[in-house]
């Protein structure tokens, strides 16, 4: 016996933020702003294709859009595979790839959302909106662990992460002081060095030519500092190597503790985004890391900035 979702179960999905890891209020607004974008592009791909009959004429969809953009949720948020969806949802396992495919874009191309009717969708954008709020920015890399190429295939190694030995991808994620997410990259093959990928994504022009801002990073971030007019705030440099002295030490670790204890909030951004099971670890094709890792910081920084505007100001 299949189980077809009904009405009554989808909006059962639809009320339990366990289920979507996103509030009704929030899938509401991701109806209404991505259904239209859908429909307009499946028209324009029917348009596009020589036919016989006329647009509309064939067999009507089993899965309306509500079911594939609840689909898509519950893969990224479970790692549901596709064989289990289609069971659920009571069609072939190839509508609900097709349905995933279609949807994930659409949601990587919303940017983060930092407050209602606010969007940032380039690193260029956050660092104004930083800038033109006076506020502190933190960034950190973040790896996902991912298949192992094929043998024999060309650059197979470039995806071994130095770090933790194993194949990865990396993105750079930036969130502001109180740890809300303002924007996640594409994903990188995970032996490019955290400074590397920076420099990729152009942070070095950005603060260098755009509005004054503090960024606070990691170690592995030493020497865009001197190349941002001090503007990427690194941990301190351990001046004495060998037998330093006890006053040293002692100036050293508070002044380390003060740095971690600011950048901490970027971990805990990293942290909720592993919540996400297609972000603790990938299956599936590593092209397709890009787009999973935006729509999942997506879709978390839009429920972020509702419970934050929903909540009372102190």
């Amino acid at each position: 016996m299949i189980f077809v979702v009904g009405n009554w179960a989808r909006a059962a999905i639809i009320r339990s933020q366990r289920i979507t890891g996103l509030s009704p209020e929030v899938i509401a607004e991701l109806i209404a702003e991505i259904g239209p974008l859908w429909h307009e592009r499946h028209q324009d791909g029917l348009v596009s294709r020589p036919r016989r009959r006329a647009v509309g004429a064939g067999a009507k969809h089993k899965l309306v859009f509500i079911d594939r953009l609840l689909a898509t949720l519950v893969n990224l948020r479970h790692g549901a595979t596709h064989d289990v969806l289609a069971c659920w949802f009571g069609v072939d396992r190839s509508t609900i790839t097709r349905a995933i495919s279609e949807v994930r874009p659409l949601l990587a191309e919303r940017g983060c959302t930092v407050a209602p009717g606010l969007r940032l969708r380039t690193l260029a954008d956050v660092i104004d909106h930083l800038g033109a709020d006076g506020q502190t920015g933190i960034i950190d890399g973040t790896e996902i662990r991912v298949r192992r190429p094929a043998v024999g295939r060309k650059d197979r190694d470039k995806f071994v992460s130095g770090k933790n030995k194993q194949n990865a991808v990396k993105s750079m994620v930036v969130t502001d002081a109180e740890g809300r997410l303002l924007f996640c990259s594409p994903a990188e093959p995970a032996s490019c060095a955290d400074i590397t990928h920076a420099r990729k994504l152009g942070l070095v022009k950005l603060l260098s030519d755009g509005p004054a801002v503090e960024i606070l990073a990691d170690a592995g971030y030493q020497g865009l500092g001197a190349q941002t007019g001090g503007r990427v705030v690194t941990p301190p440099h351990r001046k004495f190597k060998k037998n330093p002295p006890e006053w040293y030490e002692e100036i050293h670790e508070r002044q380390r503790k003060a740095h971690s204890s600011r950048r901490i909030r970027v971990e805990h951004g990293i942290g909720h985004l592993k919540n996400w099971r297609a972000l603790a670890r990938h299956h599936g094709r590593r092209e397709h890391m890009s787009d999973i890792v935006q729509a999942v910081a997506g879709l978390l920084s839009h429920q972020q900035a509702t419970a934050w505007a929903s909540s009372p100001q102190m």
